[in-house]
């Protein structure tokens, strides 16, 4: 009888045991669960604020952001004479440059088809550009960009590369002087040796580095050029 008992207390002490067993493990098992899921939720907190902060500041951390046209700021004009400019932003400006001519050709003209870089006169296509800022591709014609010099147009040009904030500000400008009046902007593709350049029919100023007196060059240049070609067109 007494080894009956025995027996029986032995099975219930067995039985305890396990199930003591079973839920220390099943406790192990939920603190894991808990850690892991923390781990998890920490990770996931920390790449959402990794998306929040590239979608914020505009790009991959890399990239320069995007500004609308107008929307970056710019020296205020402190000199309105062109030499006196020129010399403050280390420019080149010539008032006066040897005229190559006024032809029309209907022909792809090349940077070789004129002496100077970006040209100020010579044969040209005869079609033309109109007033406007351009994106970096939309004036592969060199022609026409030559036809608008002679309407007494001022052509402003930056070297390929040239980073999105400076853009931006020759954008600002741009519209700052008469709301781009008889004025284009674009990407030059003339690999002249000049950061900036503006051109018009004759003259020319070439900037080898963006500085803020390059805005005031670039004004003074405009002023003292526009409407001058030998051809006036509205």
């Amino acid at each position: 009888m007494s080894s009956r008992q025995e027996e029986k207390e032995r099975r219930k002490r067995e039985r305890q045991e396990r199930e003591a067993a079973e839920k220390a493990k099943a406790a192990g098992r939920k603190r894991m669960q808990m850690v892991l899921g923390g781990l998890l939720g920490a990770g996931a907190l920390v790449a959402v604020i990794v998306v929040l902060v590239v979608v914020l500041s505009g790009g991959d951390g890399n990239d320069e952001q995007d500004l609308p046209a107008g929307a970056a700021a710019i020296p205020a004009q402190k000199t309105s004479d062109v030499k006196e400019a020129a010399q403050l932003a280390g420019c080149t400006y010539e008032a006066k440059v040897p005229n190559e001519g006024a032809g029309h050709e209907e022909k792809d003209f090349k940077p070789t088809d004129y002496k100077q870089n970006p040209p100020t006169s010579g044969a040209h296509f005869p079609e033309w550009y109109d007033d406007g800022i351009y994106a970096p591709g939309d004036v592969p014609e060199l022609g026409k960009l030559v036809h608008t010099l002679e309407h007494g147009r001022i052509d402003i040009q930056y070297k390929p590369g040239t980073p999105k904030t400076t853009v931006a500000q020759l954008e600002t400008l741009y519209n700052e002087m008469d709301g781009g009046h008889h004025l284009l902007l674009f990407e030059n593709t003339t690999g002249m040796k000049y950061a900036i350049a503006a051109t018009a029919w004759d003259a020319s100023l070439g900037c080898p580095a963006m500085k803020p007196e390059v805005f005031d060059a670039i004004r003074a240049f405009r002023a003292e050029h526009i409407d001058k070609g030998p051809e006036v067109v509205p």
